[in-house]
């Protein structure tokens, strides 16, 4: 009989010990690398970005936490702040704006709108995006906030909440001000905010014209005609803050943004902006290596009404990598050592981590993807017995 019970415990152990294991050794490994990547191209301007929207890798940069004007790219988060009016049901794109003195006699580009005159929203947000009017930023931001000064705190509003913390806005139009100012960063920032969030108001930043009161007037982004992976994003140029340029592309499922901010001149941007977005595309390629809510891992679980959780991401896993370089990543999961319930969904319960050539690319939490709730008096005596048993045989012969 003291046989008997001795197997029994023999074998409950080392079944425990088992269901413990981390996954650090669930490792995939995928042919050498055959293409040569170059370095990025040095650009004359200021500060610049590229970045992929979908993993935030950062392909080239240069002073991309150096603040700089934004000048007309300012109208980016006007367009943004007007979104998400309208998304919360304040705003409709048939609404009539009255046009005040003010934004009648705004200087810098214009859209061309008449002193007391009522135009649509949906013309007006044209006039912003294609012909960067900053008649028709004023005249919405009058709209929606009462004055420029209100509307300027909506912007500083949601420049904050998405992480933008070295910029701030004082004017709905970028014209200078000491106190209006942003990074190379916080745009690309704002730039992935249009993009995912408003994905049908965003096809707006593609439209090459627009014709108001009988006049054409054209987008200023000249990568719309030379580029055609280009799909947007907005111009911006002041004598102080030079020329500056956000565009974004899209090659098959690769979506790349390239801030490029105080070149000399409009055909420099475009030229240098191009230059960005073609190596880009032409020596990375992005790959989405796991998907959302799906289990990766399965792991022992103490104490619970179950004995396993399901372990996920909470988000898709996205990788930039070089070309030809995917049969060379290395995934490993890493989980807690002994976890116990109760467990709630999206509690961290470890890390996967992707590496290229020995060095972590991506580095993400893993989570419980359903609730384990702590189990019934019984079962969690039966587990602190077991526990403390595995415990002790961990420290006596520790895990490899």
């Amino acid at each position: 009989m003291q046989v008997l019970i001795r197997s029994s415990i023999l074998a409950f152990i080392f079944l425990s010990s088992f269901s413990s294991l981390s996954l650090a050794s669930d490792i995939h490994t995928l042919p050498q690398p055959t293409m040569i990547i170059p370095a990025p191209p040095q650009l004359a301007a200021k500060s610049y970005i590229l970045i992929d929207y979908l993993s935030d890798y950062v392909i080239a940069e240069q002073e991309i936490d150096q603040r700089v004007e934004p000048a007309s790219l300012t109208k980016m988060m006007t367009i943004y702040v007007v979104d998400h009016a309208m998304k919360k049901g304040k705003l409709k794109l048939t609404d009539s704006v009255h046009i005040s003195e003010k934004a009648w006699r705004t200087q810098g580009t214009r859209m061309f709108v008449e002193v007391n005159t009522t135009v649509p929203v949906t013309d007006l947000l044209d006039g912003i995006i294609i012909s960067s009017g900053n008649d028709a930023s004023v005249a919405i931001a009058e709209h929606i906030a009462g004055s420029e000064a209100a509307f300027a705190e909506l912007m500083n509003f949601y420049a904050k909440n998405l992480g933008m913390i070295n910029t701030h806005f004082v004017n709905a139009t970028g014209m200078p001000d000491t106190n209006h100012y942003t990074t190379a960063r916080d745009m690309a920032i704002l730039a992935k905010a249009l993009i995912r969030e408003f994905p049908e108001s965003y096809k707006r930043y593609s439209q090459k014209e627009f014709m108001y009161k009988n006049i054409k007037q054209e987008n200023r982004n000249r990568l719309l005609w030379r580029n055609e992976l280009v799909d947007g994003i907005k111009t911006g140029h002041t004598d102080s803050a030079g020329y500056c340029l956000v565009a974004s592309g899209k090659k098959e499922n690769m979506r790349l943004i390239a801030v490029i901010m105080g070149t000399k001149n409009d055909a420099i941007r475009t030229d240098e902006t191009n230059k960005l977005l073609t190596y880009g595309f032409r020596f990375y390629e992005t790959r989405k290596l796991y998907p959302a809510q799906t289990a990766l891992k399965t792991a022992r679980i103490w104490m619970g009404n179950q004995n396993e959780v399901n372990l996920g991401l909470t988000n898709d896993l996205y990788v930039t990598i070089g070309q030809g370089q995917y049969d060379n990543l290395k995934a490993a999961i890493n989980v807690e050592k002994i976890i116990k319930a109760p467990a709630t969904e999206g509690t961290a319960l470890g890390t996967i981590a992707v590496q290229l050539n020995n060095k972590t690319i991506a580095e993400r939490p893993i989570v419980a993807l359903n609730e384990i709730q702590a189990g019934g008096f019984l079962s969690r005596v039966y587990d602190t017995l077991a526990l403390n048993i595995h415990t002790l045989l961990d420290k006596v012969i520790p895990s490899q």
